[in-house]
């Protein structure tokens, strides 16, 4: 199975003191309920409500409302579970391992040694994790990134960015007469979490003809159709960059999408946890709440929902499960039943919060550890560019095969056109063409993809995830293997 390349910069992270009890409270650093951070002037008042036009305290799940209290697997995970033996993975990474260090061993820093071990700026972050607040910390980071301010009472720490895609579907969705836009093909986590609470998928397809982009038109009309069915669509999600399909938005597009948004009441929920991983000079990562704000949209406008995480980016760090999601353009009523379903779960897990804070926040310019970060970092996206490069470049190379470049994201998701003598093949199996197509490429060379079917694709075509995580030696093995298994089954079911 493929592993990240490279080790994602590290040794800039780890430093800490013993953590006060206070800061594993969840009133302070994952779930906090903003009362009102600015006086509630009448104008205040009015731009609330102005907001709660998209989401209301009656429009929101009753189940929440009335509280005192519900993957991708499939045949070909399963059958690579099975081959996993026969693999060789990597050694897993750890990066951020110096703040991270001295936080989870907070005696280090008073050993006279800590000088020697850890850089100066690790250990001055070390010892204000608990001083300044984590969520101060990635609201300062949010606040860089945009060139805007963000505030830490809307950040709601979380372990990593599903759990708060669940916390909101627990708030939209009240049956199945509600529905969410879908971007199609997209990760399963939205169409899943769904399923679960028994809503409508609205879905919209990408534009694959026009590199995965959002076609406004579409969209429109789907919303219309869902609406003309009597479904109450209440959000809609965009994953930018894209997963499984690796394309950046122009800014045109996402000021289209935030318009959209605006005009027909619905909350935007933005799914933005690869924004670091850009392979393009031509594009560039820009949050949606930049977007809406650059257009003249304030906080009275558009509610917007922002997902980030640390299992993503150039970092990866999966197994610490730390992420957040920052909540604009709600009333306060709503903001409170947000901080009711949070409160749900315990505190997010102190390590997540402390990577997710560094994350926003990573090394500057005249720190000691810049520059050992900076190479570390450039040296990963580099070797994921050039993964991303090879792969496309020889599946367009590929008998029936196309694929959109990767701007962006991990992966690249290429169209197949399979003969219809293999179509047959897989219904005779009673099996998705491109499961079938998954399996015997699993079967003849150990190469895991995932079927587009998965993630959902226009009627009649077929295509596959492919992530582009291996490293550069282990990626011109599996283009050899992949190119040489291809021709052979296109020959095999030739008509």
């Amino acid at each position: 199975m493929a592993t990240a390349s490279g080790s994602p910069s590290s040794h800039w992270l780890t430093a800490a003191f013993r953590i006060p009890r206070s800061l594993t409270s969840p009133h302070l650093t994952s779930l906090t309920y903003i009362a009102g951070s600015i006086a509630p002037s009448p104008a205040a008042n009015e731009m609330l409500r102005a907001a709660a036009r998209a989401l209301t305290v009656s429009s929101l799940n009753p189940k929440v409302l009335a509280l005192a209290d519900h993957h991708l697997g499939g045949l070909v995970a399963r059958r690579a579970q099975s081959m996993q033996q026969e693999l060789d993975a990597n050694p897993a990474s750890h990066p951020f391992s110096e703040v991270l260090a001295l936080c989870n061993h907070p005696h280090l820093l008073d050993r006279s040694e800590a000088s020697f071990m850890f850089s100066s700026d690790a250990i001055t972050r070390a010892r204000e994790i608990g001083i300044e607040g984590l969520r101060d910390a990635i609201a300062a980071g949010i606040a860089s990134r945009d060139g805007l301010p963000s505030y830490s009472e809307d950040i709601f720490l979380t372990d990593g960015a599903a759990a708060p895609v669940h916390m909101m579907m627990h708030l939209l969705i009240r049956g199945k007469k509600d529905g969410i836009l879908c971007p199609i093909p997209s990760h399963s986590l939205y169409t899943d979490s769904m399923v679960l609470r028994g809503a409508t998928l609205v879905p919209y397809y990408l534009d694959e003809s026009r590199g995965w982009s959002v076609n406004i038109s579409d969209l429109k009309k789907q919303l219309d159709g869902a609406r003309a069915k009597g479904i109450a669509v209440r959000g809609l999600v965009v994953v930018n960059p894209g997963n499984p399909t690796g394309q950046v938005l122009v800014e045109e597009n996402q000021c289209e999408i935030v318009e959209l948004c605006k005009n027909e009441c619905l909350v935007l929920l933005a799914d933005e946890v690869y924004q670091e991983n850009i392979y393009t000079d031509q594009k560039k990562f820009n949050s949606f709440k930049k977007v809406a704000r650059s257009i003249g949209y304030g906080e009275g406008d558009i509610s917007l929902v922002s997902f980030h995480s640390v299992s993503n980016g150039y970092y990866g760090e999966c197994g610490r499960r730390g992420g957040y999601m920052e909540v604009t353009g709600f009333s306060s009523e709503v903001r409170g039943e947000v901080y009711k379903v949070a409160s749900l779960s315990a505190c997010s897990n102190i390590s997540g919060q402390i990577l997710m804070s560094l994350v926003m926040n990573p090394p500057k310019v005249g720190d000691e550890s810049y520059p050992s970060y900076r190479a570390e970092r450039d040296s990963i996206l580099s070797s994921l560019s050039c993964c991303a490069e090879a792969m496309v470049s020889t599946f367009n190379s590929m008998e029936g095969m196309t694929c959109n470049k990767a701007e962006g994201g991990i992966s690249v998701f290429p169209s197949v056109r399979l003969p219809p003598r293999a179509i047959e093949a897989a219904e005779a199996m009673n099996t998705e063409p491109d499961v079938f197509y998954a399996l015997r490429l699993l079967e003849s060379t150990g190469i895991v993809v995932v079927p587009g079917s998965v993630f959902g694709q226009v009627p009649g075509t077929w295509h596959f995830r492919c992530t582009i995580l291996p490293q550069e030696e282990k990626t011109r093995q599996i283009i050899s293997r992949f190119n040489v298994f291809h021709e052979a089954f296109m020959e095999e079911f030739r008509s």
